[in-house]
């Protein structure tokens, strides 16, 4: 991902953050309001348009710069073990949560589950009492840890489901118009290793910000996606049986 698409990501979060709408924002600048959306869906943003939206909006450039330029930022949330026991001895629950942190209202997540609003009380109740969501009136909910979740190491939910998990996603062929497996091995020095850990971390970080940009739009215009990164010393086995004794 490009660093100016990386600006342009920022400046959307931080117009979200702020709830600043394209149409407000349009009116601010005296632009219409597709103009807006055409100049922030292409990239297609000079400086001084920069400045000025990042002035109307109450942005500063600092804001947008500093995820581009390598600053550590927080990207995900960990839970807590007893956060996570509780999700992962309660299927529904953690089914529920999950579609909370992908963006789904309460109300959208008691149609995907089939709950009726008694359980769906049940279940806000549950994770308000854990420190998940803020329980609002009328079955509201507002999340108290920031999407996406990164699972603990050795953690209940990894123990639980992380062998199904992977299971269940490699049974694909990965045929399919918008599936990729790629497999590529080679032997690489220490530097180059570590320049491979690097790379995996930046992709992760550009699927999360994907994921949080899109994380608001309607249901009809997104679908489940998971990417799955690993690299690490290895040999086949099959040399095993190749070499001289």
């Amino acid at each position: 991902m490009g660093e100016t698409t990386r600006i342009i990501f920022a400046l959307k979060r931080a117009l979200r953050a702020r709830g600043i709408t394209y149409a407000m924002l349009a009116r601010r600048i005296s632009l219409s309001e597709p103009s807006v959306k055409r100049i922030l869906s292409r990239g297609s943003l000079s400086l001084p348009r920069l400045e000025r939206i990042c002035e109307a909006a109450g942005v500063s450039m600092e804001e947008l710069i500093r995820p581009v330029s390598g600053a550590p930022a927080e990207t995900s949330s960990t839970l807590t073990s007893a956060q996570e026991s509780a999700l992962a001895a309660d299927p529904q629950l953690l089914a529920c949560f999950y579609l909370l942190t992908n963006g789904h209202t309460p109300k959208e997540v008691a149609s995907e589950l089939h709950a009726d609003d008694k359980l769906l009380r049940r279940w806000l109740v549950k994770l308000d009492n854990l420190h998940l969501v803020e329980l609002r009136a009328r079955l509201g909910a507002r999340l108290r840890v920031r999407a996406p979740i990164s699972w603990r190491d050795d953690g209940p939910i990894r123990k639980t489901y992380e062998r199904q998990v992977r299971e269940e996603f490699m049974t694909s062929d990965f045929h399919g118009a918008d599936e990729t497996l790629l497999f590529r091995s080679a032997e690489l020095s220490e530097a180059s290793r570590q320049v491979m850990q690097r790379k995996l971390a930046r992709l992760t970080a550009d699927f999360n910000e994907l994921a949080d940009l899109d994380r608001h739009l309607p249901n009809r215009e997104k679908r489940s996606v998971a990417v799955m990164l690993a690299c690490r010393p290895w040999v086949f086995s099959m040399f095993d049986g190749l070499k001289r004794r």
